[in-house]
């Protein structure tokens, strides 16, 4: 089974990208809340983005050791303009993955590349064990819909907490 977790709540800082956010310890409750809901397994192999807030998360969900996968990080939003509405950013990514959806943004086709052959190499080297990635909402709605054959659920992906679990058998 493939336990995808979207990272806790981070401290949101506009001066700084969203890759370079940290977690906020304000949001550490709802995250041993999930350590102790039983929804994770209690034994499995564990890799994270290397986002600061997703090794954080990662390391208060566990005991075990946790590998740092690059290939695991977010969509690459490189730019230093601050977006409002980025629920509407992100969708229009979704309905072109192609293109960038705003400047410095990473084209969500590939995102979804990098994540799935990264995920899929980590599959194959764990056969029959169950592993845990920590990262992010966008990625793993990518590859949540690319492993199972659907579309892309926008739904769950707005509706998703932080933290939260996606499972895919």
């Amino acid at each position: 089974m493939l336990y995808l977790v979207r990272h806790g709540r981070p401290v949101v800082d506009e001066g700084l990208l969203a890759s370079a956010w940290e977690l906020d310890p304000a949001g550490f409750d709802d995250i041993w809340a999930l350590r102790e809901s039983g929804r994770l397994p209690r034994r499995a192999r564990w890799f994270t983005s290397p986002e600061a807030k997703a090794i954080a998360t990662a390391q208060l969900l566990t005991d075990d050791d946790v590998a740092i996968v690059d290939g695991l990080r977010e969509q690459v939003r490189e730019t230093s303009d601050w977006l409002d509405d980025v629920e509407t950013t992100v969708r229009r990514a979704f309905a072109e993955p192609g293109v960038p959806a705003h400047d410095g943004w990473e084209p969500l086709a590939h995102t979804r590349d990098r994540v799935v052959t990264v995920v899929r190499g980590l599959i194959d080297e764990h056969p029959g064990e169950d592993l845990v990635l920590v990262g992010h909402g966008t990625a793993w709605t990518l590859l949540a819909a690319e492993l199972t054959g659907s579309e892309p659920d926008l739904d769950r992906w707005a509706a998703l907490r932080m933290p939260d679990v996606i499972e895919v058998a």
